[in-house]
């Protein structure tokens, strides 16, 4: 992610290039670092890649043109050398704070991905990696940010080699002159690469986020910069001519101004909730090409200034470093401290840079700088490759240790508190986003007098052993219809985790709905989370259409309020971990108040919908669930969350006559009458 400092073939240093690098890390910073207003930060990565194509061409064009050859040990020696040290730097020390500050449990996912980053493939690791409902998000894991550095030394890999069969080289490069032909042939992937980019946003979201192919574009645009306004023919002659006219030299200081300004538009205002890379990608990649054709003109006019100013090339000289530490040291500071603080956040983050800082200082320049590794490439490479098996046993080793600790009788307890789900989760009730099939799960007498119906998302369906035991009476029957992550509201939605929209939840919900309806139930019990990223309006519009399909079918529906969520996950929280995190976590870690402005806002927009109706009320449970506004992690020696948001079963089923008063109270406040499931009446 930088020039090389002592190549014989280096670009020699830009300024405005070290400044955009620093654009780049500030920007992914910012996003990681939750700063609402900088949520597209992420774009930061594709400026990044743009960069490498138009570097990385640069100095392999210029070698090939110098030495009428390709030295692939030496490139590959420099590249390693490069990125190499700081990155098993990183894995290690990650690694050891990981193994003492998570639980065993979770180290199972961080030592997999710890292993594929030493291979350079943790973007392989992520895109392939099977999705689990209940599973910790990749969003978890320490080394999630390391995907983009597989998607980069993969480009490594086969960019040289690339160069070499439409240049020629290995004739002798008598046909470099031809450079039209490097063009022609970026150009083409430009084209194809974006296509597939394209189209696995839309149908193969993960591959397209991920993978190299759908990214290879970037690197393309990169490569074409040069071509066209970084060759020494080129440079040569748009020299003469800018000499000649202001207008020129005037249009490039505007290209780079527009430039930069779209990429921080882009940050500004892109975020999680539009698929992505696709065509959005086009904006920060553009305006990263017109920023780099801006300063090969030259690179401190016009927006080059702004770049070339110290902290800008401060921060540029330990972007890649601060790039490998900012995510890993987030995540095991949130798993000490409360990182929903935005104070305790900039100090996490602070630490990060400090740590960058050295490694840059005492690891990456000693070794950027040593000519000896150059002077003997292929001991060099594989001195290299002998490191990275050796990072990848290691790795292997945490995760034996970590599985190892599992099978203690002190883990255990918490281990089960985190896989105990309700039933419906084992017998396929649930098909989350595979699907829009609706499968519905009954549990009774079949030929009973009476129906309840209990539909939603997970959120909702956390209740299912408490609204089982309030319904196991005679002449009923309960039936359960439920969607993970899947709202009642009928709203579209994007689904990060699947990185498109969530198409599958709203055939569901209609379909869901006319079974509903055809039942003419009794009773009807449904909810949702309130965290989905829907306006007020939304809630209260899309809540009421959902109601009016099913209202008129049904003697009485309640809707849920969503339960609290917890700052960090509950069993994890909970589960015996090494001396230092019990130094380092405080006393109340697993303690946290129930209030949220957010969860008010919601539960105030789904009583206005209900209003509407005679026969809709809102149970609001979350008394029982945290008492006097705390919401604590366990209570009298029971597991309260299996998470950060789920309930567990057992403690769910403890709360059944705490839930069948609530029912009894809401109903009888609306329409002065108990229904008959309540009253004893079995008729």
């Amino acid at each position: 992610m930088s020039p090389e400092s002592n190549s014989t073939y280096r670009l020699g240093y830009r300024s405005d290039v070290e400044g955009l690098r620093a654009v780049a890390i500030l920007l992914v910073v910012a996003a990681h670092a939750k700063v609402t207003w900088l949520a597209g930060g992420f774009v930061g990565v594709d400026v990044f890649f743009v960069l490498s194509g138009y570097l990385i061409t640069g100095l392999l064009v210029r070698e090939i043109q110098s030495t009428r050859d390709m030295r692939f040990a030496v490139f590959y020696a420099r590249r390693l050398r490069r990125l190499l040290p700081a990155l098993l730097l990183m894995l290690g020390t990650c690694g050891v704070l990981g193994s003492l500050l998570i639980t065993p449990e979770a180290q199972i996912g961080q030592a997999a991905a710890a292993r594929s980053a030493a291979a350079w493939l943790s973007n392989f690791h992520f895109a392939f990696a099977k999705l689990a409902y209940f599973s910790p998000g990749a969003k978890s894991n320490l080394f999630l940010h390391t995907w983009s550095l597989g998607v980069e030394e993969q480009f490594y890999l086969v960019w040289p080699l690339f160069l070499v069969f439409v240049l020629g080289a290995w004739e002798g490069a008598k046909r470099l002159r031809h450079l039209r032909w490097l063009k022609w042939a970026m150009a083409a992937i430009f084209a194809l690469s974006l296509v597939v980019c394209v189209f696995w946003t839309h149908h193969a979201p993960r591959l397209g986020f991920y993978m190299m192919p759908s990214r290879a574009w970037q690197f393309a645009l990169g490569a074409l910069v040069f071509l066209f306004f970084g060759s020494p023919a080129t440079t040569a002659a748009r020299g003469d001519q800018t000499a000649k006219s202001a207008v020129r030299t005037a249009l490039y200081r505007v290209a780079g101004v527009l430039g930069l300004a779209l990429i921080v538009a882009s940050a500004l205002l892109l975020n999680g909730n539009m698929p992505y890379p696709g065509l959005w990608a086009l904006l920060p990649a553009v305006g990263t090409a017109a920023v780099l054709a801006a300063g090969a003109a030259s690179p401190r006019a016009g927006i080059g200034k702004l770049l070339s100013l110290r902290p800008m090339q401060a921060v540029g000289h330990v972007s890649y470093s601060w790039y490998l530490w900012h995510w890993p040291v987030l995540l095991l500071g949130a798993s000490l401290v409360n990182e929903a603080n935005p104070w305790i956040r900039l100090a996490l983050v602070t630490l990060s840079f400090i740590l960058a800082t050295a490694s840059y200082r005492f690891v990456e320049t000693p070794i950027r700088c040593s000519a000896r590794i150059i002077a003997r490439p292929r001991l060099a490479v594989s001195s290299s490759l002998v490191l990275m098996a050796v990072a990848v046993i290691l790795a292997v080793q945490w995760n034996g240790a970590a599985m190892n600790q599992l099978t203690q009788p002190a883990q255990l307890k918490y281990l089960q508190a985190a896989n105990d789900a309700p039933v419906i989760y084992h017998m396929g009730c649930d098909d989350w986003y595979h699907s829009a099939e609706v499968h519905v799960c009954g549990f009774g007498d079949r030929n009973a007098g009476h129906t309840a119906v209990a539909m939603g998302d997970s959120v909702a369906l956390q209740w299912f052993p408490a609204i089982l035991e309030a319904f196991n009476k005679p002449g009923w029957r309960l039936l359960v219809l439920t969607k993970s992550s899947c709202p009642m509201v009928d709203v579209p939605l994007y689904y990060e985790r699947i990185h498109r929209i969530y198409a599958n939840c709203a055939k569901w919900r209609r379909s869901a709905l006319k079974v509903v309806a055809g039942l003419k139930p009794d009773v009807i019990i449904l909810g949702s989370t309130f965290t989905y990223d829907f306006t007020r309006k939304q809630w209260i519009g899309g809540t009421t259409r959902v109601l009016q399909a099913i209202s008129s079918a049904a003697e009485h529906i309640y809707i849920l309020r969503s339960t609290p969520l917890l700052p960090f996950n509950g069993p994890a929280c909970l589960a015996p971990r090494s001396w230092l995190y019990m130094a380092l976590s405080p006393k109340s870690a697993c303690v946290a108040p129930a209030a949220s402005a957010r969860s008010d806002v919601v539960y105030r927009a789904l009583q206005m919908a209900a209003d509407n109706f005679m026969n809709v009320s809102v149970v609001d449970m979350n008394d029982a669930v945290c008492p006097d506004g705390e919401c604590r992690a366990e209570r009298n020696g029971m597991v309260v969350f299996r998470d950060e948001r789920h309930l567990s079963a057992t403690f769910a089923r403890s709360l059944a006559t705490a839930l069948e008063v609530h029912l009894q109270a809401v109903t009888s406040n609306a329409i002065g009458a108990n229904l008959p499931w309540v009253n004893g009446d079995t008729s």
